[in-house]
């Protein structure tokens, strides 16, 4: 058994969010597309439903092997080394994916939102800060980039909650606010919310509204105005779906954006960020002439 083995077949077109759109330079797009195709293949292994718990754990560990140059068992993490070396960016975040997954096999359930933050610090703060890296974008960034990574991997684990508990039995909800608002895990299982459940995903959606407050201003610290524009439009998409998670119950009803929803968002997010930034260049002094 391998990793293509135990693809889901899904690619990043298949995203809650744009994964290296057209926003992004083209000279960017196929590194974040190797870093995807990886992080894509971890992914698959770990939720895989029939591999058992040591295989995927040898999988990912030829895959981390393969990632440092110590194997060449893992197509996705020998082309992503390649683009690594090339453009000098550090395997580090990588790695440090890897590490959710190895916990996602290995842990099911979290006692809190303390320990769901720091699986998040694994799982998905690397992504952004791997992007920023590409973009020769500045550490100072990445508070507000962890805060945006961590409210879209809360969002995605509140979108999924029926289907993580169905089909893995894996519980991201903290176990903690569970049990202070009465809800059973057996209430995942249901095919609608009770109200205790609803009233810890509504916590939870507050709780990532507050990250979201974090980062609000995450698109104004990146130089490059492309990446500016992508993380303006993924910033929008996600406040609004934090709404529709105080208003809607994932367990029976939609919360994903359609189509025509998710191009009004992305434009209205782009706008704000080209307003923001022309308004900025505009209320900057001019230059005196000969300075």
């Amino acid at each position: 058994m391998d990793a293509a083995s135990l693809s889901s077949g899904k690619g990043h077109r298949d995203e809650n969010f744009p994964v290296a759109s057209l926003l992004i330079r083209k000279a960017h797009r196929p590194v974040i597309l190797a870093f995807y195709r990886f992080a894509r293949a971890a992914d698959d292994i770990a939720d895989h439903p029939a591999a058992g718990r040591d295989e995927k754990l040898r999988i990912l560990e030829l895959m981390w092997r393969s990632l440092q140059g110590k194997a060449v068992d893992s197509d996705e993490a020998v082309a992503l080394r390649h683009y690594l070396v090339e453009r000098n960016v550090t395997s580090r975040h990588a790695l440090d994916l890897l590490e959710a997954f190895r916990r996602d096999v290995t842990k099911r359930r979290y006692e809190n939102w303390d320990e769901l933050m720091d699986y998040c610090r694994y799982s998905a703060a690397p992504v952004g800060r791997f992007v920023l890296d590409v973009h020769g974008e500045l550490p100072a960034t990445w508070p507000a980039s962890d805060a945006l990574c961590t409210a879209l991997q809360v969002i995605n684990h509140l979108q999924d909650c029926g289907r993580d508990y169905r089909a893995l039995d894996r519980v991201y909800l903290p176990l903690d606010l569970l049990g202070e608002s009465g809800a059973e895990l057996t209430d995942l299982g249901a095919p609608s919310a009770p109200a205790r459940l609803r009233n810890v995903i509504c916590g939870l959606a507050r709780r990532t509204q507050d990250l979201l407050a974090r980062s609000r201003s995450f698109a104004s610290q990146i130089r490059d105005h492309r990446l500016a524009l992508e993380v303006g439009v993924i910033q929008r998409l996600a406040e609004d779906l934090a709404g529709r998670l105080l208003v809607r119950d994932p367990l029976s009803e939609r919360v994903h954006h359609n189509l025509p929803q998710s191009l009004m968002f992305a434009l209205a997010g782009g706008a704000g960020v080209l307003s923001e930034r022309l308004r900025t260049r505009s209320s900057r002094p001019a230059l005196a002439p000969g300075a």
